[in-house]
């Protein structure tokens, strides 16, 4: 009875793993196809040690799932009882129909609230914005032959005009089915999804019904605020069906964090209440011109009221790359690791004659500035723009921004010019900008994992994703430093794990292995699931 060899990397040495061959032993290669019935499992998520106690930096759609909550997050039931949502019985929602007296005057607030804000409501920009009913399949990642459970969830939308809307990637992740509804309508209208941007956190999505937009009248896209400008975040939030309106300014304007994309783009903080439901809503300033999409907020003990609103430029970016390219294909990166030269000596060094520039510390070997940019190279300028040693640009007329903002008004292609210093010499490169190539990546194309069956042994594609559903501890440290800080050599390389072992005779004494590294295979080093998959077809196909 003839027998194969799997290799896998353990925390402590390498370790081999040999199974028989026999015809009572089972191989099936599976990709997303064959799902099981589920036998129940214990999930468990991700600890955010890195941040502080209650410090979270989520989007804001709105999830239903029957009277549990998650991550966080506040869920509403789906009868939407406001006790089950998260609210103490003490909590009450105070009339506004309450009259004041002050010195024998008597002021109704009621009144006086439709006086000033009567012109607002019935502003025609507001019938553009459009309530999402999505109902979400998440894959399992540690059982990736099935799916979770099925939930719902509520966020809003905005028509551009072309018969399409703009909602946040998040609201239509892992949808299997989503509809809108429009303000003061009770019909619910199927909604089909063109594109998702991952990185950017925007959807573009179409409506076939020609009933959908009668009398339907686009939003206008604005320009990019100023500080201390008035911005206004219309949407579906929680604690009601009818629209919702709230008011602020805008704080800051910077390269900020996107949660969902794990990515670094232009955004808008504001002070104005985002709340679970908002996702995908507008921003207006007071010309009543959309300045941006509202999809994520800060949560914290230390910290209120900040909110973070897509600006037009990003939003831009996203539908042009979908016109050009009649999909999305994503922003790009210059695929390098850079440290800042603030420090005199560090600049003197590298032959760095003014307080300008930045250090490359590391090439990725998948990025085409592979081939024109080495460690310890300087960039000095991108495109003529200068860079400051602290990695920033100019922005506007008086402020700067990181040096990343410049990287991500590129399309994926586009060639790029680099005034770099290299041993004190000055010269200039190009280079192509293409998306970054990542070793474990955040989200799975397709929407589900990929995964082999042999004799019992699961393998699949290491991602962050299923890093989160079996929490860091479980991974063990040294392929969770792997994932964080590995590149990969080549496209398409992957990281694939021994995910677990489903008990059979043929697995005996195997069944407490489990998340480790598959190196080789019958001392063939392996690539991605799919070269494993074709490892095994070979050989079974050799022996037959």
């Amino acid at each position: 009875m003839a027998a194969m060899n799997a290799v896998f990397a353990s925390p402590s040495c390498s370790s081999s793993l040999s199974f028989p061959r026999s015809s009572s032993s089972y191989c099936t290669s599976i990709f997303a196809s064959h799902r099981p019935h589920r036998s129940g499992r214990q999930s468990l998520r991700k600890d955010h040690s890195n941040r502080r106690k209650n410090d979270v930096m989520e989007g804001v759609s709105q999830k239903r799932f029957p009277g549990r909550g998650k991550d966080d997050r506040t869920y509403l039931p789906p009868d939407g009882s406001q006790e089950d949502a998260g609210l103490s019985q003490s909590t009450v929602f105070k009339s506004i129909g309450t009259q004041k007296r002050d010195k024998g005057v008597v002021y109704d607030l009621k009144e006086q609230q439709v006086d000033e804000t009567g012109k607002f409501q019935d502003s025609a920009f507001l019938n553009a914005v459009v309530k999402v009913y999505c109902t979400h399949t998440s894959p399992d990642y540690s059982l990736p032959w099935q799916k979770q459970r099925q939930y719902t969830s509520t966020g809003s939308a905005f028509m551009i005009g072309d018969g399409k809307l703009l909602t946040n990637a998040h609201c239509v992740e892992h949808g299997t089915q989503v509809k809108v509804k429009r303000r003061g309508d009770d019909t619910k209208f199927v909604a089909k999804v063109l594109a998702r941007g991952i990185e950017c956190d925007i959807a573009l999505l179409s409506v076939e019904s020609e009933d959908f937009w009668k009398g339907a009248e686009p939003l206008r896209f604005g320009r990019l605020p100023c500080l201390q400008d008035s911005v206004t975040v219309v949407g579906y939030p929680l604690g009601g069906d009818t629209i919702s309106v709230t008011k602020g300014v805008v704080s800051r304007i910077e390269v900020t964090s996107y949660a969902h994309g794990s990515s670094d783009l232009l955004g808008i903080q504001i002070d104005a209440a985002i709340n679970p439901g908002n996702s995908g809503g507008p921003a207006f300033n007071d010309h009543g011109e959309c300045i941006g999409v509202a999809f994520q907020v800060f949560r914290s003990e230390e910290a209120e009221n900040i909110g973070y609103v897509i600006p037009t430029t990003v939003v831009s970016h996203f539908l042009n790359d979908y016109e050009r390219s009649g999909k999305y294909t994503g922003f790009p990166s210059l695929g390098v690791l850079l440290q800042k030269l603030e420090n005199p000596a560090l600049r003197a060094c590298l032959k760095v004659p003014s307080n300008e520039g930045v250090l490359v510390r590391r090439v990725e070997p998948t990025s085409p500035a592979n081939d024109v940019l080495k460690e310890g190279d300087v960039i000095v300028s991108f495109d003529g723009v200068q860079v400051g040693s602290e990695g920033t640009v100019p922005f506007r007329s008086t402020e700067r921004i990181a040096f990343r903002y410049l990287i991500s008004q590129k399309f994926s292609g586009d060639v790029a010019e680099l005034g770099i210093i290299r041993d004190g010499t000055y010269m200039k490169v190009q280079t192509v900008l293409q998306p970054r190539v990542h070793l474990v990546p955040y989200h799975i194309e397709g929407g589900q994992p990929s995964y082999l069956i042999i004799a019992g042994l699961v393998f699949t594609p290491l991602s962050e994703p299923l890093i989160e559903e079996e929490c860091e501890d479980s991974i063990g440290l040294k392929l969770l430093a792997k994932a964080r800080y590995s590149l990969a050599r080549f496209k398409d390389e992957e990281i694939v794990i021994l995910s677990q072992v489903l008990a059979n005779e043929v697995n005996i004494g195997y069944e407490d292995m489990g998340n480790q590294q598959v190196m080789k295979f019958n001392g063939t080093p392996i690539k991605n699931i799919r070269h494993l998959a074709h490892l095994v077809d070979s050989e079974f196909s050799f022996s037959l």
